[in-house]
């Protein structure tokens, strides 16, 4: 059967992918952020952890959907998606490739879960999906693995609650698993850490509470996912609510994970930013080498 062996967080800054692509990721600014991440580029290149199928969560950024539209959760079941003009050109990524056998698989078992999920059949992604795949798998022609397209609204109030999202990361690894083809996939909770973009408040970077959301989210998301969203807005900022995402990859690994590799950096374009490996324990690997990574121009933030 397919099973979820993999949770993988990270930021979707689209900073990164600018970076990326005009070579900026070797200065003194970004390096230390491209650094955090060659060590997740290591692993997920070796043969036994490369994934088949990543199940991608992410935001839109009023791309694909806008305020005529708003799905709480929906879900990429098409052959293909091609990479969104968001104002300055499509990024020069890789189209995405999806798993439609799978991605139907998952909204039916979704739907029958009684999760609301709406089916996008023809969907542009935007820099939510394209960046983490650009930090996590480089340059290549194609992308290594196949990817649904996982989107959920953290954008227009209310978006769904840690609790909701935590019940579907369950429901997720219950469908996965009950999918014949014999799969190794991965649940990715992009989105994060605290920033806030606008108001009073831009700027708005608190890493006593990103520390303590990380260490929380690996051994208590039980507690975690029942954070109200208030509490995201007055601790995070107004962007850290993409938080609750995490929760749906956290919820699809099972009671007790193994942290493989943590990373945390501020400031990236003025926001935090974070990236962990994390392992259902019973099957977990070895934690890479260092473990934990927490780096930064200004700590004390």
């Amino acid at each position: 059967m397919a099973r979820v062996t993999t949770g993988i967080t990270s930021s979707h800054i689209p900073a990164l992918g600018a970076a990326l692509e005009t070579g900026n990721w070797k200065n003194d600014y970004w390096a230390p952020v491209f650094r955090g991440y060659q060590p997740i580029k290591d692993w997920i290149a070796r043969p036994e952890n490369m994934p088949d199928v990543v199940v991608l969560v992410y935001n839109d950024h009023a791309t694909a959907f806008d305020m005529n539209i708003i799905p709480t959760f929906a879900i990429g079941c098409a052959e293909r998606f091609e990479p969104a003009d968001e104002g300055w050109g499509p990024r020069p990524v890789p189209d995405v490739i999806g798993h439609p056998d799978l991605a139907w698989h998952m909204a039916q078992s979704l739907i029958l879960d009684d999760f609301d999920m709406c089916i996008m059949n023809d969907m542009k992604v935007d820099h939510g999906c394209t960046v983490p795949l650009s930090m996590i798998f480089g340059e290549p022609e194609e992308w290594p693995c196949r990817i649904i397209p996982f989107p959920v609204n953290v954008v227009t109030y209310p978006p769904p609650s840690g609790r909701r999202c935590f019940n579907l990361g369950d429901s997720i690894k219950a469908a996965v698993e009950s999918f014949p083809e014999d799969l190794n996939v991965h649940v990715w909770g992009t989105g994060g850490m605290s920033h806030q973009l606008q108001g009073p408040r831009a700027g708005l970077i608190n890493k006593e509470f990103d520390l303590n959301f990380i260490d929380q989210l690996i051994k208590d998301p039980e507690t975690l996912s029942k954070m109200p969203h208030i509490q995201y807005l007055r601790e995070s900022g107004s962007e850290g609510i993409e938080l609750v995402m995490w929760l749906i990859m956290r919820g699809a690994l099972g009671e007790k994970v193994k942290d493989l590799y943590r990373f945390y950096h501020i400031p990236a374009s003025n926001t935090a930013l974070g990236a962990l490996i994390l392992q259902p324990e019973e099957t977990a690997g070895e934690a890479l080498e260092p473990r934990s990574v927490m780096s930064g121009h200004s700590l004390a933030a």
